[in-house]
């Protein structure tokens, strides 16, 4: 089974080494394993430290979440991995858990698995404009889909047919919203597993580190959930 893992990066250079030195031990049960870092427009040297590591790098400048997961998507389509796995490049994530994520895929109980934070995030790990900006939008997710999720994490992973039926497009913080709003309305089996999850090691989150990138953030919500009910 081949597995490819995109890592959406912006001015990432101190903890990319981190993520990369945990991730690639945890990808050895899968050999020929596709590690693309896509450097999302960075001033801090975040393609060199990716290249260093051993991953493939993108530049998008396009800036937002959703365009660089797109990017690496699109660089992936001429050779598609079984699987693909979205993970942030802030070290939050314990990149060694990857298997929880791949393994009920693998087992086919599931076409996606999202990494659940609340069950076991590190105290002061998820900020309390976290933990209400993933409730509300679980909470009016399931307003127009019926389907109940836990939290909105960024470290997912999805076959890479089941990916394709969701025909994602948005290019800023409605990607994971809108991923979840159609993978349960377009019938794809989702399982949810708790993971760790730890404050970054280096810098502040490009959203919730500031209270412009929470409204802001908190606004594409309210905004996506809108568009992207089916």
């Amino acid at each position: 089974m081949q597995i490819a893992v995109v890592i959406p990066a912006l001015d990432e250079a101190a903890n990319l080494p981190l993520v990369l030195g945990e991730l690639w031990p945890a990808l050895a049960p899968w050999p020929g394993s596709r590690v693309v870092v896509v450097d999302n427009g960075s001033s801090d040297g975040t393609a060199a430290a990716a290249a260093a590591g051993g991953a493939e790098v993108l530049r998008e400048e396009r800036r937002g979440y959703g365009s660089a997961c797109l990017a690496g998507l699109a660089h992936l389509r001429s050779d598609p991995p079984d699987v693909l796995v979205i993970l942030d490049a802030d070290h939050s994530d314990y990149p060694g858990e990857i298997g929880l994520l791949i393994g009920p895929i693998a087992e086919g109980r599931a076409d996606m698995v999202l990494g659940e934070r609340r069950t076991r995030a590190a105290p002061g790990a998820l900020l309390p404009q976290q933990r209400y900006g993933n409730a509300l939008a679980c909470l009016l997710i399931a307003g127009v889909t019926g389907f109940r999720y836990r939290d909105m994490g960024p470290f997912r992973a999805l076959r890479w047919e089941a990916l394709e039926r969701l025909e994602l497009r948005d290019t800023n913080y409605g990607w994971n919203v809108e991923m979840q709003i159609k993978a349960a309305t377009r019938g794809l089996r989702v399982l949810e597993v708790p993971v760790g999850y730890r404050k970054r090691a280096h810098g502040r989150s490009k959203i919730a580190g500031s209270l412009r990138g929470t409204a802001r953030a908190g606004l594409k919500i309210l905004y996506s959930v809108a568009r992207y009910r089916e």
